[in-house]
């Protein structure tokens, strides 16, 4: 394996990190938005803010990975690619700083107005922010980010049926995850008429997303041929473990094993995201493959030298910290 290579595969874990993590956040302030009134939907958000307010920030460390990676292991594709979705870009990072910005206003207001005012915007960019997301992972894998610059569409590159359906599908996934996530947070806190409920909503959830996410091919095949001609092909067998995991983790709900189909519901999402790289690979973007999008083989060797250095302190960090708070919590 070639050190562009190497570091592709890292830059896709970050990816798929994120997608796990920070998108079982968007997901959270989706059910936020749904909880209901101020009383009625207390318990719940009082149960998101728990699960997510000591984690949200290095959540989206991976978001910040994978951006600075791309950049400088692969600066031939980042250029075209930061140049043709500057629009969802520009508006995921909005979406982000506002959510973050009002997550943290709300827990810090006492009046009643401030806190739905500060929840709604924290609710809103919760679910348009992963449409962003997704809409630019779709303008990716349907080939329209091309290699040069001056051929970038930066209106019609995310605005299409593939990048709409990628994006639909993103929020569906960030709040099945969501849900999944906050069943076993709910039974850690002796909640379980909390822990129910989000058990039902994983299981509506997890059935939706799972038919859109099988029927989504059929949607896009001619919009987009050679992605669905990859994911069909030699992609397939990733493409079927995401559809074992996914009815796995629907018998498991059933059954209110609510650790176990925490790994297996993340197995049916990040199944599809390499799923996608498999389909796509070694092309970075059309007609770009990985060896000529890769920066000098000498930036390369140091950057993988520094993710080693730097993941001897930053994984067990971050052990630590979801380990610190998956403790058990004594319900109030």
């Amino acid at each position: 394996m070639s050190a562009a290579d190497a570091l592709l595969a890292i830059l896709w874990i970050g990816l798929t990190l994120y997608a796990l993590l920070g998108g079982a956040d968007f997901g959270a302030g989706l059910w936020d938005l749904l909880a209901g009134g101020a009383e009625r939907g207390r318990p719940q958000r009082d149960l998101i803010e728990h699960s997510i307010g000591p984690v949200w920030e290095a959540n989206h460390v991976w978001l910040i990975f994978v951006i600075t990676l791309f950049w400088t292991a692969f600066p031939t594709a980042f250029a075209p690619f930061a140049a043709t979705l500057y629009i969802p870009l520009t508006l995921a990072a909005l979406g982000i700083i506002a959510r973050g910005a009002a997550f943290a206003f709300r827990k810090a207001s006492e009046e009643l107005w401030l806190q739905r005012l500060f929840g709604a915007a924290f609710a809103f960019s919760s679910v348009v922010t992963p449409f962003f997301l997704g809409a630019i992972a779709g303008a990716v894998a349907s080939g329209r980010v091309p290699a040069r610059i001056e051929d970038g569409d930066v209106l019609g590159s995310w605005w299409n049926p593939t990048s709409v359906t990628v994006g639909l599908l993103a929020v569906g996934a960030c709040a099945y995850l969501a849900a999944v996530y906050l069943c076993a947070d709910a039974r850690r806190a002796g909640q379980e008429r909390l822990a129910e409920g989000f058990r039902r909503r994983a299981l509506v959830t997890g059935v939706v997303v799972g038919v859109a996410t099988v029927a989504a091919p059929l949607v896009v095949r001619a919009d987009a041929p050679a992605l669905v001609a990859g994911l069909t092909g030699r992609a397939l067998p990733i493409a079927l473990t995401s559809v074992l995991a996914g009815v796995a983790s629907l018998g498991l709900l059933i059954a209110r094993r609510y650790v176990l189909v925490r790994v297996t519901a993340a197995l049916a999402v990040a199944a599809v995201i390499w799923g996608w790289g498999a389909a796509q690979y070694p092309q970075v973007l059309p007609g770009l493959s990985v060896p000529a999008a890769a920066g000098d083989p000498a930036v390369l060797s140091a950057v993988l030298w520094v993710l080693g250095i730097g993941a001897l302190l930053l994984v067990p960090s971050l052990v630590f910290l979801f380990t610190v708070f998956q403790r058990e919590r004594v319900a109030r």
